[in-house]
C-alpha cells in the first residue's frame, strides 16, 4: 500500500525536474484526489472543508471523544520531491490501515488530515490550509496572489472546491478543543538523522519565523565610474544588510542557540541593471526563524538597526513591504515522552531533534492543540528533486505513531 501511493504521487505530479504539486492547482489538486481514493477504498469517511482540505476518518465509539489528527500537506515547492509534506498523509492511512488489521476500535475518531498549501512559496502566506481550518487565517490573506498566475488566493481555492466566503465569515472546520491531538509525519529538511545513522527523530521544536516577502532597497542609477562618495548603490546596501544578518547569526550560533536566516531572493532590477551601472534598485526576500518568540523579537530589533545605520551610510532607503510571521511551534512534553519511549518500546533507534523548518504542527500549536512529529531520515535534505527515503525508516515513524495513537484512541 504504501509504497504504491508514493509510487501513484509522483507518476502524476511529474515537475521535469522532481515533482510539481502547485499549491491550489493541478498538482495539489491530484495529490488530494490519490488520498481521497485510497481513504475511500478502505471504507474511511471521506469529507472536506471551505479551504479544500481533505479529511478521512476512522469513526470511534464515543462521539464527543476528541478526535486524534494525523496528516500533513499534499502540496511541494516548485520542483521539489516526492516525500515533503506526503508522508505525513500516507503515515496516517498507514496507521489506520494497520490498527485495524489488529481488530482494534477506537473510542474516538482518528482522522487523517491532507492539509492545503503548506508551502508558503506559492501565495507567500504560511500554513494557509492548516490556519483556515482553525480560523486563524491572517486578515487579507485570501486576497494573496499566486508567485506564477498573480490570481488571487480566494479564487484559486474557489476553483479547487472550496468555499472563501466561509472563511471570511469565520467559519472553522476544527475547533482546537475538540482535538485530542495533532501528529505529523515528516521527511528531515537536512541530513542530521542520515549524518548521526539512526531512522527517525522525535521533534523537540518547531521555529516561528519572521517574513518579508517582497523587500527593496532604493538607492540611485549611476555610471560604473561614479567615484564611491557620490555613490547611493542598493545592492551593497544590500550586501550589508546580509552581512550583518550573518554576523548576528554566527552569534547566536557561537552561544548554542539556533537561529536561521535566508535571502532567498538577492537581486538586482532585471530590467534596468548592467555591467556599467551602479545599481540604483534591490530586492530581496527575507526569513528569519529562531525557536524563542524573544530570540525571534530580538533578531528582528537588530535587523532595523542595521538597516537605519546603513541607509544613512549608504544614502538609501529600504522598503520592507508586507511582513508576516508564524508563531514557535511548542511540542507537547507528555507526546514526545511517549513517542520516545514507544521507539525504545519498539527498538527503534531514534534522536531528539528541532525542525529547521516550519510545519502545519505549528499552526495547531499556536491554536492550543497538542502537537508531536516524527522525522524520517533523509539523505539530500527537503525542497530539491532528490529527496531520499528508505520505507523501512518510514515503517518505523509510522509504527511508532500507529502504538501512540492505540495506546490513545
Amino acid at each position: 500500500m504504501v509504497e504504491r501511493l508514493f509510487e501513484t504521487l509522483a507518476a502524476g505530479s511529474q515537475g521535469h525536474p522532481g515533482i510539481m504539486r502547485d499549491t491550489y492547482g493541478a498538482g495539489e489538486n491530484f495529490g488530494h484526489e490519490v488520498m481521497v481514493e485510497a481513504a475511500s477504498r478502505s471504507g474511511l469517511d471521506v469529507t472536506t472543508d471551505a479551504a479544500a482540505n481533505t479529511y478521512a476518518t476512522w469513526r470511534g465509539t464515543d462521539a464527543d471523544a476528541p478526535t486524534i489528527l494525523m496528516g500533513s500537506h499534499l502540496d511541494s515547492v516548485p520542483h521539489g520531491g516526492n516525500f515533503d509534506g506526503a508522508a505525513g498523509v500516507i503515515a496516517g492511512l498507514a496507521t489506520i490501515a494497520a490498527l485495524r488489521a489488529l481488530g482494534l476500535r477506537p473510542q474516538r475518531d482518528v482522522t487523517v488530515m491532507g492539509v492545503r498549501a503548506e508551502e508558503s512559496v506559492w501565495f507567500q502566506v504560511s500554513y494557509i490550509g492548516s490556519r483556515s481550518a482553525l480560523g486563524t487565517l491572517p486578515d487579507g490573506a485570501l486576497e494573496a496572489t499566486r508567485i506564477d498566475t498573480r490570481r488571487s488566493l480566494a479564487q484559486h481555492m474557489r476553483e479547487c472546491g472550496g468555499d472563501p466566503d466561509a472563511l471570511r465569515r469565520g467559519e472553522r472546520a476544527l475547533d482546537p478543543q475538540r482535538i485530542r491531538a495533532f501528529l505529523e509525519v515528516h521527511i528531515e529538511q537536512a541530513p542530521s538523522l542520515f549524518e548521526a545513522g539512526h531512522p527517525i527523530a522525535v521533534c523537540t521544536g518547531i521555529p516561528g519565523n519572521v517574513r518579508y516577502p517582497d523587500a527593496r532597497i532604493v538607492g540611485r542609477h549611476d555610471h560604473v565610474g561614479t567615484p564611491r562618495r557620490f555613490r547611493r548603490d542598493a545592492a551593497m546596501a544590500g550586501m550589508e544588510l546580509a552581512h550583518a544578518l550573518d554576523e548576528i547569526w554566527a552569534e547566536h550560533e557561537a552561544k548554542g542557540i539556533q537561529i536561521a536566516v535566508t535571502f532567498g531572493r538577492f537581486h538586482t532590477n532585471v530590467e534596468l541593471h548592467g555591467m556599467t551601472t551602479v545599481p540604483g534598485e534591490f530586492q530581496f526576500s527575507l526569513d528569519m526563524r529562531a525557536y524563542d518568540e524573544a530570540i525571534l523579537a530580538g533578531i528582528e530589533t537588530r535587523m532595523h538597526e542595521a538597516i537605519r545605520r546603513i541607509e544613512a551610510q549608504r544614502r538609501v532607503t529600504f522598503e520592507l513591504g508586507q511582513r508576516a510571521s508564524a508563531a514557535v511551534g511548542l511540542v507537547d512534553p507528555a507526546i514526545r515522552a511517549a513517542l520516545t519511549a514507544g521507539a525504545e518500546r519498539l527498538a527503534i533507534s531514534s534522536i531528539p531533534l528541532g525542525s529547521p523548518a516550519s510545519h502545519d504542527s505549528a499552526a495547531f500549536a499556536a491554536a492550543g492543540v497538542p502537537v508531536a512529529m516524527l522525522f524520517v531520515r533523509n539523505e539530500h535534505g527537503s525542497h530539491n528533486p532528490k529527496e531520499a527515503m528508505e520505507i523501512d525508516d518510514f515503517m518505523d515513524a509510522a509504527a511508532v505513531m500507529a502504538l501512540w495513537v492505540a495506546e490513545n484512541a
